[in-house]
């Protein structure tokens, strides 16, 4: 069996930005100890909810350096570190892991996407490079390519190919990927924890624990516990704010959410921009009715 990163849920946390669009490290450090004091069980940092995108290298490798620094070993940092661009990416990995970084996580390539013999090779590539595990990311919604199971197979023969954060909504896969390897699976999508979890899945990578860290945590830590009654609650109760924190480009809507709870994270960088106010109304009554404003 393969060591687990983490088994709880880990926060795909936001990178918040000053006016200028610089990146607020004082406010940043500030979400890294809310986190973890709300019990979060992993930070997961320049992701697509952590904008990294539009991040240059040199933010890029220096916001993992701060979040491995504040977070000096007390929860795993896993660091966002995937591209298509096999070459950039192993590049990316190597300085997240002389950063600091516990862990990687690895998008499959978008755009110029790549077969499943490309997939291979290119996570290989990657893993190879390194000596720190390594979480898959599957997200075709946002690539344009799924990984299949028969390369889910081959690549759990790498030995620190460990997990993967499924993202794609077939919980079908997610039950033959329990049943045919040994990755530790996350859940990627929020409304979606209780059925990964029910496939022996270790958890989730959330966005909503952005704004509800400890009932993320809660969720997870119940249900494995066999309070399984209560996690439904917790996942019903908390399920239509968190599909208003996707009613439009992720993370503008968790940002604006945050901003709203005066949390003060500032706006998206362009291409992303703000919510029309109609959306920000129906975000916000959403908030409301769960008590977070």
């Amino acid at each position: 069996m393969k060591n687990t990163i983490f088994t709880g849920a880990g926060v795909a946390i936001v990178t918040p930005m000053n006016p200028d669009g610089s990146i607020n490290y004082t406010r940043y450090g500030e979400l890294i100890e809310e986190q973890i004091a709300g019990g979060t069980d992993a930070i997961v940092v320049a992701g697509t909810t952590g904008e990294a995108s539009t991040m240059t290298d040199e933010e890029h490798i220096e916001i993992i350096r701060f979040t491995a620094e504040r977070v000096a070993k007390r929860i795993p940092v896993i660091a966002g570190t995937g591209s298509n661009d096999t070459g950039y990416a192993i590049e990316l990995s190597k300085a997240a892991e002389k950063a600091g970084a516990d862990a990687l996580l690895q998008v499959t390539p978008y755009y110029n996407k790549t077969s499943q013999r490309g997939l291979i090779a290119h996570f290989n590539a990657i893993a190879n490079a390194v000596n720190i595990p390594i979480i898959l990311y599957n997200v075709p919604s946002r690539t344009g390519v799924s990984i299949a199971l028969e390369t889910y197979i081959e690549l759990a023969k790498t030995p620190n190919i460990v997990a993967v954060k499924e993202a794609s909504g077939n919980l079908s896969l997610v039950a033959k990927i329990a049943a045919h390897t040994d990755l530790d699976i996350y859940s990627g999508n929020d409304d979606q924890i209780l059925p990964v979890l029910s496939l022996g899945g270790k958890g989730v990578i959330s966005v909503s624990s952005n704004v509800i860290p400890r009932e993320k945590h809660d969720m997870v830590a119940y249900f494995l516990e066999g309070r399984t009654a209560e996690a439904l609650e917790l996942q019903k109760k908390y399920l239509d704010m968190e599909n208003a924190l996707f009613m439009d480009v992720n993370p503008i809507p968790v940002k604006e959410a945050m901003n709203l709870m005066g949390m003060n994270v500032g706006e998206c960088r362009l291409p992303l921009v703000k919510m029309e106010e109609t959306k920000i109304e129906a975000l916000r009554a959403e908030l409301k009715k769960v008590n977070l404003i």
